[in-house]
């Protein structure tokens, strides 16, 4: 990949503040960070995105990849952020040729923060397709386990979401944000940046919903499965159907509900039932 100036402007991602607990007691918290980031796009104003600014120059280059206006990673020059004014300057070498038209179409999303798509990205068939990866279950349960290593910022302050890129059962990176779109954007950009050893990923993590925009995004990454310790919604599942991504929803413990598995989840490490457990339908 060729040389690309980067600010590198990196802040951490929580502050401790001074609270009241029930005990009338005085004590220092750990709280995350929430900062406004404005990106010009070739001097262009694009969007303003709330952050805990712990990799910002991935964040903006992930957001813009998979808002479909940076074509390829060899398209950028440069990424400068500057906190002191809160913005992010994106210098590339070519720009889309309907991009004004895809800025005046704007669909703001179910994302935390409200997330927003360009565009007509909802309605996309031209993606690539993607790999019938086959998900085991015994691969599943692994790979939960070892995600919870990781959530540190949550740990200490709670109010983030956190994304993973995953090779089965390995974890290759892991981002917290303020926002799931946040987080599943910077490793978007983190992959192009060349920031983390997570071009053979898989399958893909999240704590949040798996709505339409998380499985348009994953699927623009070229992933095929996506797992998520929440629940699924109507649109997020109409646009897996499309992509042919399959979703394990509602993943804790040994507990999942798997859609669109079409032959792609082995079920080769059933749990016993127990008493009390709700029987099948």
């Amino acid at each position: 990949m060729h040389d690309i100036s980067l600010s590198r402007a990196r802040l951490p991602a929580t502050l401790e503040i001074e609270v009241l607990d029930e005990f009338g007691e005085t004590k220092r918290q750990a709280i995350a960070a929430e900062r406004a980031l404005t990106v010009y796009l070739n001097k262009r104003e694009i969007v303003t995105l709330m952050t805990l600014g712990a990799d910002p120059e991935a964040l903006v280059v992930g957001y813009l990849r998979n808002q479909g206006l940076l074509g390829e990673a060899r398209d950028l020059q440069a990424v400068q952020v500057d906190w002191e004014v809160e913005a992010a300057a994106v210098v590339t070498r070519r720009l889309p040729e309907d991009l004004e038209e895809r800025l005046g179409q704007r669909t703001v999303t179910t994302g935390c923060g409200q997330g927003t798509v360009f565009g007509r990205l909802l309605e996309s068939t031209a993606l690539r397709p993607l790999p019938a990866t086959v998900m085991r279950q015994s691969v599943l349960y692994r790979l939960l386990d070892n995600l919870g290593a990781y959530n540190e910022t949550y740990r200490s302050a709670g109010a983030v979401h956190g994304c993973a890129l995953c090779r089965q059962e390995a974890v290759l990176d892991f981002v917290e944000d303020v926002g799931r779109h946040n987080a599943v954007d910077t490793l978007a950009g983190r992959q192009w940046l060349a920031e983390a050893d997570s071009g053979d990923a898989d399958i893909f993590y999240t704590t949040g919903r798996l709505t339409s925009e998380m499985v348009l995004k994953v699927a623009q990454m070229g992933i095929g499965v996506l797992v998520s310790r929440s629940g699924v919604t109507q649109k997020g599942v109409e646009l897996a159907e499309r992509f042919g991504v399959l979703l394990i929803a509602r993943a804790k413990g040994r507990h999942f509900q798997a859609i669109h598995g079409g032959g792609r989840l082995e079920l080769d490490a059933m749990p016993t039932r127990r008493p009390g457990d709700r029987a099948r339908a």
